[in-house]
C-alpha cells in the first residue's frame, strides 16, 4: 500500500452497486447478494476506519428502491434491522459515530426505532463518522431542507450555502471529496447532489460484493493524483 496518510480525503462516498447481478451471476437469489453485499460493508467501513478516513458516506437504500419486488424490500428492511442491532460492539471496538441520512419519517417503525438507537448509542464516540443513507434521494433531501427552511420563516436574504447546509441531512459532515460506485454504471443515481459539487468520481466495473481492500486503497491513491482545483486555473497561485 502507497496511500499518503497525511494527503487523505476527509470525506469518502461509496454508491455500493452490483449486489443483485453478482448473485445472479453464481445463480443465486439478489437477496444472496445483498447479505455478502453486507460483509463487505464492514470490512470496507473497518478498513476506512484504520486508514483515518474521517468520514464516510454509505448508499444503502434509496427512495426509489421501494419500487423492487417486495421480497426483495422486506430482506433489505431485515438485513438493516439486523445490522444495526447486532454490531454496536464493532461500532464501539472501532470508536465509528453513526449517523443517518435520507427520509426519516418515510421508513418502517422498526427501522426507525433502530436508528434512532445506534445514533443514540455511538454519539459520543469520537473516531469515523459513518452516514448511513436510507431512504434517502438527493432531490428529496433538497426539498425537505427546503420545507424545513420555510417553517422556520427565514427570509431570503438570510439563506446562503452555508445556512441552506445547516438544513440537510448531514450539517456536520463536510463536502464529499472522493465519490466511488461499484458495479460497472456511471452515474449519480440522485446521490447526495447538494454534497458532491467538487468530489473526484471513480467508477469500477467491480461488482460490490467482490470490492477488496486493495481496490479501495487504490481508488485512494487514485484520488491523491488529481489535480483538484475547484474551479480556479491549473497555473493560479494563492494570494498572499
Amino acid at each position: 500500500m502507497s496511500v499518503d496518510k497525511d494527503n487523505l480525503p476527509l470525506h469518502v462516498a461509496i454508491t455500493m452497486d452490483g449486489n443483485g447481478r453478482w448473485a445472479q451471476n453464481r445463480k443465486l437469489p439478489r437477496t444472496a447478494g445483498h447479505d455478502q453485499g453486507l460483509h463487505t460493508v464492514k470490512r470496507i467501513v473497518k478498513t476506512a476506519s484504520d486508514l483515518g478516513i474521517k468520514f464516510l458516506t454509505l448508499y444503502i437504500f434509496s427512495t426509489e428502491n421501494w419500487k423492487r419486488a417486495e421480497q426483495e424490500v422486506g430482506f433489505l428492511m431485515n438485513l438493516i434491522h439486523t445490522h444495526l442491532c447486532d454490531e454496536f460492539q464493532f461500532y464501539k471496538d472501532n470508536k465509528i459515530k453513526l449517523n443517518h441520512i435520507g427520509n426519516f419519517d418515510g421508513l418502517p417503525p422498526i427501522i426507525k426505532k433502530d436508528i434512532s438507537e445506534a445514533i443514540k448509542d455511538t454519539e459520543h464516540f469520537t473516531g469515523m463518522t459513518l452516514n448511513l443513507s436510507i431512504n434517502y434521494g438527493g432531490r428529496d433531501e433538497i426539498i425537505r431542507g427546503i420545507k424545513k427552511i420555510l417553517e422556520k420563516g427565514l427570509k431570503p436574504e438570510e439563506i446562503d450555502e452555508k445556512t441552506f447546509s445547516k438544513y440537510l441531512d448531514m450539517p456536520d459532515s463536510p463536502d464529499v471529496d472522493l465519490l466511488i460506485r461499484t458495479g460497472g454504471e456511471k452515474r449519480l443515481s440522485n446521490y447526495l447532489l447538494w454534497h458532491i459539487p467538487y468530489a473526484e468520481q471513480i467508477y469500477t466495473d467491480t461488482l460490490w460484493p467482490d470490492y477488496s481492500d486493495e481496490e479501495f486503497y487504490a481508488d485512494i491513491e487514485e484520488y491523491q493524483h488529481r489535480n483538484r482545483r475547484f474551479g480556479a486555473e491549473k497555473s493560479a497561485k494563492k494570494e498572499k
